[in-house]
């Protein structure tokens, strides 16, 4: 028998007479364990005398052949090396074998700070570990669940409302001479700002001011604004004083004071759109059957959206109401920076000012907390939930959703996998994926009991979507997400601002 064979087989001898470390495990408190190995003295000495037989095949020293080099001038020469990368080895092995021996489901690795391990020069090695732990609870029937479906039939009423709505965001604004100022109407105005702070009047003419709640005068908020404004006429004059928000997005006036003063100049009332060839065709529609059939297909797809989405939180509302358990601080903390950490991102990456981002920040630290814990408890619930019915997500599924939501994007799927595999979002991505797959399976298994929708949107059908550049593209897009304004006769009359125009688009949605 060669040399070579007799190695390998005092190797498998020692694999199978295998000599086992002792474990402890203790309690932490929550979510975690406390794991103490010890690593028997002739464990430790087989390791060493097995490296130094390693090292000596490939050494040569002075005065020795190669492989012939006598261990204890090995041991002399390397010991501080090779102890190192026993140690290393031991305890790599021993602390990976305690947790897989003892059915331990850690949450990321165990972290042993060797370098304040010792390998003894006689005796065991005994050392110990903390590990997180996924928290331990049991899950609730998941069959039979009661869930209330809200219905999604659309009524001839729900059509007609949608047809007015279309009416009125198409018509136009005439003026009414002579006429007081009532709730709905629009008027033009001049308007005056003083901004606490400052001694300048901030001036505008020409401003549309719409005299519904919430109000607004040239970006200034202004609760009770149909109050103040009612029963005005041309060339009255209104004065009032508002405490603007700390919370306001508009820097300018936030947590301030600000005196507004409006001139009405011109009162006008909205005169809805006429049902007519011109406006079907805006819609995608040759008349009025036609209309009401696709914005009925609209309002039904909307339903069925929301009818799902309801149905989801009754099964997230039992599972919560279900199941308790605690999280370890350190976790939900963890979590909770990993949550600020893209809100911040995000924040940056939209253009928000410094000073704004940091007053988001504060605003977001105190609820983030919660945001982690509730995140956590999902995951950990919906990961049981797809051990018991073995739920996967294969690259198909994944790169499907991809694609579905890339082409509701108008995005190339391949840039948005790519996208998500650089930012890091591709695994959560695929834990949503995984999410959806466990919650429609217990909606499988559910009991369905018809309920009225405490409320359905009614958005407005879009429509078809032509090809267009530039500014036309731009302004086709804007009304398809229902965003066009109701026009205005005097419209080309009043000069404006550039600044003003601006704000009074973003007012007029």
């Amino acid at each position: 028998m060669t040399e070579e064979t007799k190695d390998q087989s005092q190797d498998s001898q020692e694999t199978q007479e295998e000599i086992k470390n002792i474990v402890k495990i203790e309690d932490l408190g929550t979510c975690k364990k406390k794991i103490t190995v010890e690593i028997p003295e002739e464990k430790i000495k087989s390791v060493l005398d097995k490296r130094y037989e390693e090292l000596r095949k490939d050494t040569v020293l002075p005065g020795f052949r190669k492989g012939r080099a006598p261990i204890r001038l090995l041991e002399k020469r390397f010991a501080t090396d090779i102890r190192n990368q026993v140690k290393l080895q031991l305890l790599a092995e021993s602390s990976e074998a305690s947790i897989k021996d003892n059915k331990i489901d850690v949450l990321g690795d165990p972290v042993i700070k060797h370098e304040e391990i010792n390998l003894p020069d006689s005796g065991s090695l005994i050392y110990s570990f903390d590990v997180e732990v996924r928290p331990e609870f049991d899950l609730p029937n998941l069959e039979g669940i009661e869930i209330h479906k809200p219905k999604t039939e659309i009524d001839d009423q729900q059509v007609d409302d949608q047809v007015e709505a279309i009416r009125k965001r198409s018509g136009l604004w005439i003026p009414r001479e002579g006429k007081a100022v009532a709730q709905g109407d629009q008027i033009v105005a001049d308007v005056v700002l003083k901004i606490e702070g400052s001694e300048d009047l901030d001036k505008h003419d020409n401003i549309e001011v719409f005299v519904r709640e919430p109000g607004f005068a040239d970006g200034v908020p202004i609760e009770g604004l149909v109050k103040l404004l009612k029963g005005a006429k041309q060339g009255d004059e209104k004065s009032i004083s508002v405490d603007v928000p700390d919370t306001y997005f508009n820097e300018q006036y936030r947590g301030k004071k600000v005196d507004v003063k409006i001139a009405v100049k011109e009162v006008k009332e909205l005169q809805p759109a006429e049902l007519n060839a011109e406006l079907f065709a805006r819609f995608g529609a040759e008349n009025l059957e036609e209309l009401k059939t696709n914005i009925r297909q609209y309002l039904t797809a909307s339903a069925e959206r929301e009818a799902k989405a309801a149905m989801e939180e009754q099964v997230y509302a039992y599972l919560q109401e279900q199941i308790t358990f605690d999280l370890p601080a350190d976790i939900v903390a963890d979590q909770a920076l990993a949550i600020l950490q893209r809100q911040y991102a995000t924040l940056l990456m939209r253009g928000a000012p410094k000073e704004q981002v940091e007053e988001q920040m504060e605003q977001l630290k105190a609820s983030s907390a919660q945001q982690a814990e509730d995140q956590l408890k999902r995951f950990f619930i919906m990961s049981k939930i797809a051990d018991q019915y073995q739920i996967e997500v294969t690259e198909e599924e994944i790169n499907g959703h991809i694609a579905m939501i890339a082409a509701q994007r108008g995005r190339r799927p391949e840039k948005m996998r790519e996208e998500l595999a650089k930012d890091g979002s591709l695994t959560q991505f695929a834990l949503q994926v995984r999410e959806q797959k466990c919650i429609e399976k217990i909606l499988e298994k559910a009991n369905f009991t018809e309920a009225e929708p405490e409320s359905v949107r009614k958005p407005e059908p879009r429509k078809p979507i032509a090809k267009k550049s530039g500014a036309k593209a731009a302004a086709s897009k804007a009304k398809e997400k229902g965003e066009e304004k109701p026009k205005s006769r005097t419209d080309t009359q009043a000069k404006r601002k550039p600044k003003t125009e601006k704000k009074t688009g973003k007012k007029e949605k």
